[in-house]
This record gives C-alpha cells, sequence and structure tokens, in this order.
C-alpha cells in the first residue's frame, strides 16, 4: 500500500470516527432538551396548581362573612407565599 492510500485511509478513518462522535453529540442534545421540556412541564403544573389554590383560599376569604375572615387569612397568606416561591424558582431556573 502506497503512502497515499495509507494516508487516505487514516483520514477517512478520522472521518467516521468524527461523524459516529457528532451523531453521539446530537443524541445527547435531543436528551438535554427532553429533559429540560420535562422538567419545565413540571415547574408550570407546579406553578399553576398553586395559582390555583390560592384563587380557592381567595375565594373562601370572599364568601367569608366579616368575623370569619381572619380565621381564613392565613390559609390564603400561605397559599400565596408557595406560589410566590415556586414562581420566584421557576424564575430563576429558567434564566440559565
Amino acid at each position: 500500500m502506497s503512502n497515499r492510500e495509507a494516508y487516505k485511509q487514516k483520514i477517512e478513518a478520522e472521518l467516521e470516527l468524527i461523524h459516529a462522535k457528532t451523531l453521539e453529540f446530537k443524541a445527547h442534545a435531543k436528551i438535554a432538551v427532553a429533559d429540560a421540556r420535562i422538567q419545565a412541564q413540571g415547574t408550570i403544573q407546579d406553578i399553576e396548581q398553586k395559582m390555583a389554590q390560592t384563587k380557592e383560599r381567595l375565594a373562601e376569604l370572599n364568601a367569608s362573612s366579616d368575623d370569619a375572615w381572619e380565621s381564613i387569612k392565613s390559609g390564603v397568606e400561605k397559599a400565596w407565599g408557595d406560589l410566590r416561591t415556586a414562581f420566584g424558582d421557576a424564575k430563576e431556573r429558567f434564566k440559565k
């Protein structure tokens, strides 16, 4: 085999290796995108659930009598705090 043929085979083999690694990189990228999508959907569902809970507590507050609203207030504050925390965490996570 000539030097020219050996050189050509070497470059072809290296191209094959780079092609295989590129396919591997693409697969890793797809996994990363899927993981990010799953995490984002979970985060959004958590926020939506906490929003619904806060709205429920607020509706209870609106429906309560003037004498009973103080006892309901703590539930509203807890739901609101949970929602703000979840939203703040999501905001930081999505910045990255």
